[in-house]
């Protein structure tokens, strides 16, 4: 397989930011390249056209520096009012061949929830004390403020992505990875960061 060009696809940058995790990944390593790979077909599926715009300019940014020509599915597929997810797959590819990619990748949600959790009050470290002595009206003088701190709720969001590369000729799955990502501080952030985490398993999984 020609995996240095794959590599130079997925290639963006590695960095830190929001808090992403990958859960799972694959390698297809019986898979003959039909390369080789120079233009690449990036699809965000995802109903959120703010999230899909986000996702797809990060990914046809990254490409675009690696050398290879990029086709954004945003550019041919915009939503309408009538129809605001992303085109069937018949579609979608008949339009990739038109236009003469190599290779698809294609990022969706997969599922996404909330969990609220209680944080107690910041009492830290619990044990014998020697500042209050061995008198219970030392002990109740240090602890009384700590009973009238209620502690707080927080809500942890969780997003779980996934990711695919496709060969355009045969259709055949080349990588596959699934991520995790808590608590993204902005669309924007989340975008970018996922996209370097899955580079940074590509790299590891399709050398």
């Amino acid at each position: 397989m020609q995996r240095i060009s794959i590599l130079l696809f997925c290639a963006f940058a590695i960095s830190c930011g929001t808090q992403n995790q990958i859960t799972y990944s694959w390698a297809n390593k019986n898979f003959q390249s039909t390369g080789p790979y120079k233009k690449i077909f990036v699809a965000a599926l995802v109903a959120n056209p703010h999230v899909r715009t986000h996702l797809e300019e990060e990914m046809g940014i990254a490409a675009a520096k690696q050398g290879f020509e990029v086709a954004r599915s945003w550019d041919y597929f915009p939503p309408t009012f009538e129809n605001k997810n992303p085109p069937s797959r018949e579609t979608m590819i008949q339009k990739i061949r038109s236009l003469e990619c190599d290779l698809i990748f294609t990022i969706n949600l997969t599922d996404k929830k909330s969990e609220t959790r209680y944080i107690p009050n910041s009492m830290g470290f619990y044990g014998p004390y020697p500042g209050y002595g061995m008198y219970f009206w030392g002990f109740y003088s240090y602890w009384y403020p700590f009973f009238y701190d209620q502690g707080y709720y927080v809500t942890d969001r969780y997003y779980f992505m996934e990711g695919n590369l496709f060969d355009t000729k045969t259709e055949s799955l080349i990588w596959s990875v699934q991520t995790k990502t808590i608590n993204p501080s902005s669309i924007e952030d989340f975008s970018k960061t996922l996209i370097q985490t899955l580079l940074e398993k590509a790299m590891k999984d399709l050398k």
